[in-house]
């Protein structure tokens, strides 16, 4: 075994544990960092022209989204949860449109945009915090707990 394959067997591990022992709003706040590096190394195969890496990428941090926009409880979550539909929505047509047309900037402002939502996410006081075993919700998302 090589030390590249070694390490990316520790950081598959790290990464199972780490998502084993979270809590739902920990997940959540894991999926905002996935779509964030998946978006980063994207710009970077852009930079240097690397179309299929730099697709799969983008095709990645899109499924996440996809994955944020399908887990909002849009019968409770109201006008909270119907806005970030939509712009989830609209981050994915950008990432697209990055994809396609190799647009940095489109790139740069999903990451802004996902950021921002990170940040509200993460204020959250913990006594809001929904434990892992509960099927209880924020108002704008629910968690399938399996």
């Amino acid at each position: 075994m090589n030390g590249y394959s070694a390490l990316a067997q520790y950081r598959n591990v790290g990464a199972q544990s780490g998502v084993s022992d979270a809590s739902p709003h920990r997940l959540t706040a894991m999926l905002f960092d996935g779509a964030l590096e998946r978006i980063s190394i994207a710009k970077g195969h852009m930079m240097r022209d690397e179309v299929a890496q730099k697709g799969q990428r983008i095709g990645s941090a899109i499924s996440i989204i996809d994955g944020l926009r399908a887990s909002l409880d849009m019968a409770n979550g109201g006008e909270m949860a119907a806005n970030l539909a939509s712009l989830y929505e609209y981050m994915s047509r950008q990432l697209l449109d990055a994809n396609l047309n190799n647009r940095e900037e489109r790139l740069d402002e999903v990451s802004a945009l996902l950021r921002e939502i990170k940040d509200a996410w993460l204020a959250i006081p913990v006594d809001l915090h929904y434990g892992q075993n509960s099927n209880a919700a924020t108002p704008a998302l629910r968690v399938v707990n399996g």
